[in-house]
C-alpha cells in the first residue's frame, strides 16, 4: 500500500492565505446579497468561489474543490437570474463558507488532517447546495441537512527542523517596500553628488587658468604683490586638486555602494518563477485525465527572477490560460492521431527576461482558436451584427476573447464556459502596466504572451524633451527610436509618415498630443519614438532624446484622479521631477487626435481652425461602428470626434466642449453606463445630451441606460433608417 503524497507546505501556506481572503469576501458579500441580489453584487462572490476552487485544485484538496464548485454553481445561477437567493440559500452558502474559514484559521501543516476529518461534512454541504430549491414561502421552513460540527484537530506543538540553507525570516511587505524606497532614494542622492564633482572640477580648471595668468604676469612685471598672488593661487590650486580627487573618489564609492544597496534591496523583492508554477504540473495532469486527453506540460525558465508583487498576481491568469489550453486547445488523442499529430499534446509554460521585460508564454500545439468559428460566436453572442463582423480583422476578432463574460466553450463544464477567464488575464496585465498578446494558427496551436515589467518599484525608461520639459516613456513600451532628416519624411493624404522596415508609420508631434506650445522652427532633423498598442502604431516626434534612466516610480496623488496620458512620476539625479507617460493612454489619445483634427506638420506647423459646426463625441470600442456613426453624422454636417473606449471618452470630455455624447454599452476600461453616470455627476457636464446606441436591445439594458442618465437608448439597427439622425436633431438641432 503506497502512502498518499504530501502537499507542498509552501503551497499549503499560499492556499491558506488565499482562503482567508476569499472567505472574508464571501461572508461579507453574502450578508449584503441577502438584501440586494444584483449581478454586480453576486459577481465578486462567484469569482471568490471560483478562485477557491482553483486554488484547492492546485494543492489537491478534492473535497474543497467540490464544495467550492457547488457554491459557484448556486452563485452563477443567481447572477444569471435563474435563481433567487432565499434565506435558506444564504444559510447554506454561509455554512459552506464557514468550512473554508475554519480551514483558513488553522495552520498550513494541519490543513490536510483537518480536511480529512471534515470531508463528510463538506460532501453533505455540497449535496445540499446542489439541490438549490426554489424560493420558499415566507412561512415555510427550509430543511437544512447540516452535519454535526467536527472538532478542530490539535496542531502539532513542534515543527520539523528546517535545514540551515533553507532558513528565512518573515518581513512585512510594507517594511520591504519602505526598504526598497529608501534604497532607491539613497541611489538618487548618491548620483546627485556627481554634478557637484563636475562643478568642482570646473572651479579647478578656472583656478588653473588664473594661476597661469598670474605666473605670466609675474614673469613680465615682477613685484612683491604679484609674487604673493601667484604663490597663493598656486597653493589654492594644489589644495583644489587634492580635495577634488578625494571628492571624486568618494562620489564613485558612494555611487557604487548605493547601487549595490539598491540592487540587494530590489533582489529581496524578487522570487524565482518556480514558486508560481509548483501546482501546475499536477493541475494539468488531473485536468487532462478528467477530459480524456494526453497532455505534457513543459516549464522553461523556472529560475527566472520575478518581482514579488507580480508573482502573487500570476496564479489566477496562468491557471486560466493553462485550463483553456487543455480544455479548448489540445485535441483528444484519437483526433490528434487522425490529423497526423502525436497523441500526446504539448503545453509549454515559459518565463524569461527579454528587452527589459518579463515575458511569460503559454503555448499549446492544439487546434488553434479558429478565427471563423470565433467570428460566428461573436455574432451569436450579439456583440456585433454579421455584416460588421465580416469586416473585422483577425486582431480585432481576437480582442473579443478578453471581454468579461465572453467564452468560446460550447458547453458549461467545471473547467470552462462560466465567463471567468481571459478578462482576468488582461486585467492583471494592465494593472501592472503590461500587455497580453495572442497568436493562433488553425491546426497548429495558440500562444498567449504576457509582457510585464521586471519590477514595479523601478522602471527602465527613455527620457525625452518636449517643450523644455522632461518626460519618461517606459522602455518596455518603446519599440524603437529614430533620427531622421526632414527630407526623409513623406506626406500622404495630408499626413506625415516615415517608413520603417517597409511599413508606413504615421508621425505625430508630442507637443500637439501633450497640448504644449508649437515649435518655432526645426533643426533639419527629427527625433522619433515608435510606440504602439495592439491595433495602432505611431512615431512620436519629440524635441530631443535624453537617453535611458532607471527611474524610481512615485505614484501620483490619488486626489488628482486619472490624468490623461500620465501614469506616475519620478525624480532625476539632479532633483528634477519627471512625469512618466502612460503609453496605452497616449496611443489612444493620438488615435483620437487624428480622428478629430489634422496632425501638425513638423517642418511647418499650421494652426487648426476650429469648426463652427456642432460637436459630437462618439465613444465605441468597435472601429467599424465608430466609422459608421462618424460618417452618418459628418455627412449631415456635424463635427465628430471619436473615442475608442469609455476611459478615452472620459478623458476627451475633459479636454474640449461637446454638444452631444453618443456611447456604446460594452467597452473595455469603462463601460457606457459608468461613463454616463460620471457625466451626470459632473456639474460641468451634467446637462450634456447623451444617446446610448447598443446592440443590447433587451429592456433591462435600456432601463439601466436611462436610469444612469441617458436621454435616449437606441439599438444599432437605427443606423438603417432616420431614427438615429432624427434623435440627434431633436436633442441639439441641425448642424
Amino acid at each position: 500500500m503506497t502512502s498518499k503524497p504530501q502537499a507542498d507546505p509552501f503551497m499549503l501556506e499560499l492556499f491558506r492565505t488565499e482562503l482567508e481572503t476569499h472567505s472574508r469576501v464571501l461572508e461579507e458579500g453574502l450578508l449584503k446579497a441577502e438584501g440586494e441580489q444584483s449581478p454586480e453584487r453576486i459577481e465578486p462572490l462567484m469569482r471568490a468561489a471560483h478562485s477557491i476552487k482553483g486554488a484547492a485544485r492546485m494543492v489537491g484538496l478534492n473535497a474543497a474543490v467540490a464544495l467550492a464548485h457547488a457554491m459557484e454553481d448556486v452563485l452563477v445561477a443567481a447572477q444569471r437570474g435563474k435563481l433567487a437567493l432565499s434565506s435558506g440559500h444564504v444559510d447554506r452558502l454561509l455554512r459552506a463558507n464557514d468550512a473554508f474559514a475554519k480551514l483558513a484559521k488553522s495552520g498550513a501543516p494541519g490543513i490536510p488532517a483537518m480536511l480529512a476529518q471534515d470531508t463528510p461534512a463538506m460532501e453533505a454541504l455540497a449535496a445540499s447546495l446542489a439541490e438549490a430549491p426554489p424560493e420558499p414561502r415566507a412561512d415555510a421552513a427550509v430543511p437544512l441537512p447540516i452535519p454535526p460540527a467536527v472538532a478542530t484537530p490539535a496542531l502539532p506543538s513542534t515543527a520539523e527542523p528546517v535545514a540551515a540553507e533553507d532558513r528565512f525570516v518573515r518581513v512585512f511587505s510594507d517594511t520591504l517596500d519602505r526598504l526598497v524606497g529608501l534604497a532607491s532614494e539613497c541611489m538618487v542622492h548618491a548620483r546627485s553628488v556627481r554634478p557637484l564633482v563636475v562643478g568642482l572640477n570646473k572651479v579647478k580648471r578656472d583656478c588653473a587658468r588664473l594661476t597661469a595668468t598670474l605666473e605670466d604676469l609675474r614673469a613680465e612685471q615682477g613685484g612683491l604683490g604679484v609674487e604673493q598672488c601667484a604663490g597663493e593661487s598656486a597653493r589654492l590650486l594644489e589644495l583644489l586638486r587634492r580635495h577634488s580627487g578625494e571628492v571624486d573618489n568618494f562620489s564613485a564609492r558612494l555611487e557604487l555602494l548605493s547601487e549595490r544597496l539598491y540592487g540587494e534591496a530590489v533582489a529581496s523583492r524578487m522570487r524565482p518563477f518556480s514558486e508560481a508554477v509548483r501546482g501546475f504540473p499536477r493541475m494539468v495532469r488531473d485536468l487532462a485525465k478528467e477530459t480524456g486527453k494526453q497532455v505534457r506540460l513543459e516549464i522553461e525558465g523556472d529560475a527566472t527572477p520575478v518581482d514579488r508583487d507580480i508573482l502573487e498576481k500570476l496564479e489566477a491568469p496562468l491557471t486560466h490560460l493553462l485550463r483553456n489550453s487543455v480544455d479548448h486547445g489540445i485535441e483528444p488523442p484519437a483526433r490528434r492521431e487522425g490529423l497526423g499529430k502525436p497523441a500526446e499534446g504539448t503545453l509549454l509554460l515559459s518565463a524569461r527576461h527579454a528587452a527589459g521585460l518579463l515575458s511569460i508564454r503559454v503555448r499549446d500545439d492544439g487546434a488553434g482558436i479558429g478565427i471563423e468559428a470565433l467570428r460566428k460566436k461573436i455574432v451569436a453572442g450579439g456583440h456585433v451584427p454579421e455584416d460588421i463582423a465580416c469586416g473585422l480583422t483577425e486582431g480585432e476578432l481576437l480582442e473579443f476573447l478578453f471581454l468579461p463574460g465572453f467564452s468560446t466553450a460550447k458547453a458549461l463544464t467545471e473547467f470552462s464556459g462560466r465567463g471567468v477567464g481571459l478578462d482576468v488575464v488582461q486585467a492583471m496585465a494592465r494593472s501592472v502596466g503590461g500587455i497580453v498578446r495572442v497568436e493562433t494558427k488553425d491546426g497548429e496551436g495558440t500562444t498567449f504572451e504576457l509582457q510585464l515589467p521586471l519590477t514595479l518599484s523601478v522602471v527602465r525608461s527613455l527620457l525625452v524633451d518636449v517643450h523644455n520639459e522632461a518626460y519618461a516613456l517606459p522602455l518596455a513600451r518603446v519599440e524603437r527610436v529614430l533620427w531622421l532628416p526632414l527630407e526623409d519624411i513623406d506626406v500622404m493624404e495630408d499626413r506625415q509618415y516615415c517608413t520603417v522596415d517597409g511599413e508606413h508609420i504615421g508621425i505625430v508631434s508630442a507637443r500637439q498630443v501633450l497640448q504644449t506650445p508649437s515649435a518655432d522652427g526645426g533643426s533639419g532633423r527629427v527625433d522619433l519614438v515608435v510606440i504602439s498598442d495592439r491595433l495602432n502604431r505611431y512615431a512620436l516626434a519629440v524635441d530631443k532624446l535624453l537617453g535611458e534612466r532607471d527611474l524610481v516610480v512615485k505614484p501620483l496623488d490619488p486626489r488628482l484622479g486619472k490624468i490623461p496620458n500620465l501614469s506616475a512620476s519620478a525624480i532625476l539625479e539632479d532633483g528634477t521631477a519627471v512625469l512618466i507617460l502612460d503609453v496605452e493612454d497616449l496611443v489612444r489619445s493620438i488615435d483620437n487626435l487624428l480622428a478629430r483634427t489634422k496632425p501638425q506638420k513638423l517642418a511647418a506647423v499650421h494652426d487648426v481652425q476650429a469648426s463652427s459646426a456642432k460637436r459630437i463625441l462618439v465613444v465605441d470600442d468597435s472601429l467599424t461602428v465608430r466609422e459608421v456613426e462618424r460618417r452618418l453624422l459628418e455627412n449631415t454636417g456635424y463635427k465628430v470626434v471619436v473615442a475608442v473606449d469609455g476611459m478615452d471618452g472620459w478623458n476627451t470630455l475633459q479636454s474640449a466642449p461637446f454638444d452631444l455624447l453618443v456611447a456604446d454599452v460594452d467597452m473595455p476600461r469603462m463601460d457606457g453606463i459608468e461613463l454616463v453616470r460620471r457625466v451626470r455627476s459632473t456639474p460641468r457636464l451634467s446637462r450634456l445630451p447623451v444617446v446610448i446606441v447598443s446592440y443590447k436591445e433587451q429592456e433591462e439594458y435600456r432601463m439601466k441606460g436611462l436610469e444612469a442618465g441617458a436621454n435616449h437608448y437606441l439599438s444599432k439597427s437605427s443606423f438603417h433608417d432616420e431614427t438615429f439622425l432624427n434623435t440627434v436633431r431633436n436633442l441639439i438641432g441641425e448642424a
